[in-house]
């Protein structure tokens, strides 16, 4: 038998509610100012399409949701305040989500950072209602919690709520040595065996501001 599946409230608006409601006390009052840092020419992607151009064709001029996950220490709120403000932002571990509207190409995206610790994954199923997309952070470093990442992945890409929402993956960290390249996080994610989703993955770096881009490209 699985781990006990928390209760949820169904959120039929664009926010659910804050997740101290949950019992995760939110840490968005102790985001320190963000650092400004000069961004390094971005690493080439290994394709080409982006949400832009999907988004752009499906949903008109609406506003997108986009929930970012993956598991702790991934680089998930690096990413998210790269996207909105272009800089580097020191963080700390997310306990509860940040939320940001992100405006890219004329394009504006409500982008939900759920953390990522043990103990909140089984909440992230609160706030899957009304979502278009998954950007779903891998650290390309950590090789001993693949496997656990490519379970959450799967665990989630099986309910109900996200059997249309497009999945966006990105290997970050790809500027550290020994970082694994993005096809080997994608044998170890078996994403080949996703032929009936919309879906795509980058090579990032948080850090470097490098693949993001692209990915929004796609």
């Amino acid at each position: 038998m699985g781990p006990k599946r928390p209760k949820c409230k169904t959120f039929r608006g664009a926010s659910p509610p804050d997740p101290s409601s949950l019992g995760l006390p939110l840490a968005n009052s102790l985001r320190p100012p963000p650092l400004t840092k000069k961004l390094d020419p971005p690493l080439l992607a290994e394709n080409s399409r982006g949400l832009i151009s999907l988004f752009s064709g499906l949903f008109g001029s609406k506003e997108r949701r986009i929930l970012i996950l993956g598991l702790d220490g991934a680089g998930k709120t690096t990413i998210l305040y790269r996207l909105q403000v272009g800089e580097v932002v020191t963080t700390i571990p997310t306990i509860g989500f940040n939320v940001e509207t992100v405006t890219y190409k004329n394009l504006k995206f409500q982008v939900w950072d759920l953390g990522g610790q043990t103990s909140i994954r089984p909440y992230w199923r609160c706030y899957y209602s009304n979502t278009d997309a998954i950007i779903y952070v891998v650290d390309s470093m950590d090789r001993e919690r693949v496997g656990i990442s490519k379970t959450e992945l799967y665990s989630m890409l099986e309910e109900e709520e996200l059997k249309k929402a497009v999945i966006v993956v990105m290997a970050n960290k790809q500027d550290i040595e020994g970082a694994m390249s993005v096809t080997e996080v994608a044998n170890a994610l078996g994403l080949t065996s996703l032929n009936q989703r919309t879906y795509q993955i980058f090579k990032t770096s948080a850090i470097k501001g490098a693949g993001l881009d692209e990915a929004m490209e796609w």
